[in-house]
């Protein structure tokens, strides 16, 4: 194998999978979470089948499955609730697979800590690194409580603000994209059965899925900026504000949104780092090294992708640089249709480019297309 001694820093999804498929091709694998707790956000999230994909490779698929819904189908409709088109989604994970999965990052999240400790990952909570120096022998790092640790290769999986990317010498940042997101999880309407988007609405667009048998994840796509930027109202109360005037089953969650809502404001930013994502024996990836706005709903499943093919690739008989330059052939091109074709879907809604309804479905339905029939 190329490595035998693997340092992941982040315990997000990312490292997570990345952790278990190393783990399962008998690789030593050390994780280095900078948070006390192990957990993820609260949130939901929409799940496409290439994630589900991913995570069953890893063997988590049957649990997360248990904890979500899934559904076949998009429609879009107008902010009145007035349905524009009903679409089958690509089945980018396989036929047989959901097409999409709607359930609470928590949960995913939760499934995975748990496997990747039963997997004998030695995981080490609110450390992180503070040096790398990487040659062709193995990689020395020094963690921030002053230990030291060699290792055949380095991943930093630390996500859109990484530190690693930074120590790499890697100067591309995050950028804007003009568009913030609130997210609310709510009581789920007894109508809802798959994801909705909802256009020409007072803001750029809103949308749901169902997360459980009672609850839905919903969310609106709004301008740029902080949240303190809307106002000095509580988050829950600038969600509903912000919402008024989308009806149909968005207005019924609407209806529910209070002091009691588990309610989220966050800005949108995108990365994309250009070939490579590595140096010696060191590599980001995961949104360490490329971050979209949600519009395809892709960002997870990149992640989860990354994880799967590098813990492949390095455990063949492949020197690293050779199985790092391989990874990075197999994952560039993929990576970036995505993240071009999610900010191609924020020009338009944020009407800085002519488009069509149908422009936007063909654009997701393409991409994801795409995503079905090439090898990940």
């Amino acid at each position: 194998m190329s490595v035998s001694s693997v340092l992941i820093v982040g315990g997000g999804i990312t490292g997570s999978v990345l952790a278990l498929a190393l783990a399962q091709r008998g690789v030593r694998a050390d994780l280095a979470e900078i948070t006390p707790q192990w957990r993820g956000t609260g949130h939901g999230i929409t799940v496409q089948g290439n994630l589900l994909a991913a995570l069953g490779k890893v063997g988590v698929l049957d649990e997360v499955l248990r904890r979500g819904v899934p559904f076949n189908l998009l429609r879009m409709r107008q902010a009145d609730g007035t349905l524009i088109a009903e679409l089958p989604t690509p089945r980018t994970g396989g036929d047989r697979l959901p097409a999409t999965l709607g359930a609470l990052r928590s949960d995913i999240q939760e499934v995975l800590c748990d496997r990747v400790y039963a997997a004998g990952v030695r995981v080490s909570l609110g450390l992180s690194v503070r040096a790398i120096a990487t040659g062709e022998g193995q990689a020395h790092v020094e963690f921030t409580d002053g230990s030291t640790g060699r290792y055949d290769l380095v991943v930093g999986a630390d996500g859109i603000r990484s530190t690693v990317r930074a120590m790499l010498g890697i100067t591309t940042a995050p950028r804007p994209s003009g568009m913030s997101i609130w997210r609310v999880v709510a009581d789920r309407p007894a109508e809802m059965d798959c994801a909705e988007l909802y256009y020409g609405g007072p803001r750029y667009k809103a949308g749901y899925s169902p997360i459980s048998a009672d609850k839905c994840y919903a969310y609106i796509l709004d301008t740029d900026g902080r949240l303190g930027d809307f106002g000095d109202q509580p988050a829950w109360q600038l969600m509903y504000e912000r919402s008024d005037g989308y009806g149909g089953t968005w207005g019924k969650v609407r209806d529910t949104i209070g002091p009691d809502s588990n309610v989220s404001h966050t800005r949108i930013e995108w990365l994309l780092v250009d070939d490579p994502w590595y140096r010696g024996r060191a590599i980001v990836i995961g949104d360490a090294a490329h971050a979209c706005p949600p519009l395809i709903a892709q960002g997870a499943a990149m992640c989860a992708e990354d994880a799967v093919v590098l813990a492949e690739l390095v455990t063949t008989d492949l020197p690293v640089r050779q199985a790092l330059r391989a990874f990075m052939a197999r994952r560039l091109p993929r990576v970036e249709l995505v993240v071009r074709n999610s900010m191609q879907l924020v020009r338009w809604e944020m009407g800085l480019e002519p488009h069509t309804d149908a422009d936007v479905a063909e654009t997701m339905s393409s991409t994801l297309g795409f995503l079905a029939a090439a090898e990940a």
